[in-house]
């Protein structure tokens, strides 16, 4: 059999760090499931957040949601709404962040891009991209404090994350 891209090689660097933190740095094990702090954090996928440290938490604080333009997706709202009923969330903080490439591009440059990285026509795939960051994210809080199974239950709020200085600056 010939590997390709798609096969499971090339995690050994991979695993031997999961070796090292499982032996140093776990902390977790036997842990409840449960938000501790009682916080959700929905946001980008974007390497340069650390969601949990950027708002003081440690592992087993909160539950976070990550995705494209850090969207109140449906995928979303679902992991809220379990949150808040079944995890202990108290408090929802939805935090796009500056510089976003789904903010920053259009549909049809995404699907370019992605086409000519793929070698093959990417005209079909959906990207969401974002045309006004601040209107997207009030529109998020709106969807989600006005979720018949969240509502007024929680404390939902908007944030925009600098990704250049660090600081969230409160939106709704």
């Amino acid at each position: 059999m010939t590997e390709n891209a798609s096969t499971a090689t090339g995690f050994d660097d991979l695993l031997e760090a999961n070796r090292t933190y499982a032996a140093t740095d776990f902390t977790t094990g036997g842990f409840d499931g449960i938000a501790h702090a009682g916080v959700a954090i929905v946001t980008c996928m974007d390497s340069r957040i650390d969601p949990l440290r950027l708002v003081g938490l440690s592992p087993g604080d909160a539950k976070i949601f990550r995705n494209p333009g850090g969207r109140v997706t449906s995928n979303a709202l679902e992991a809220l709404v379990l949150g808040v009923h079944l995890l202990g969330v108290k408090r929802i903080l939805i935090v796009p962040h500056t510089r976003c490439a789904m903010a920053s591009h259009t549909e049809a440059e995404l699907r370019e891009r992605v086409g000519a990285s793929a070698g093959q026509d990417a005209s079909w795939q959906g990207f969401h991209v974002i045309d006004d960051q601040r209107e997207a994210l009030l529109a998020d809080v709106r969807a989600v404090r006005s979720h018949p199974l969240i509502g007024d239950q929680v404390a939902v709020g908007g944030f925009m994350y600098d990704v250049d200085t660090g600081l969230l600056d409160r939106i709704v």
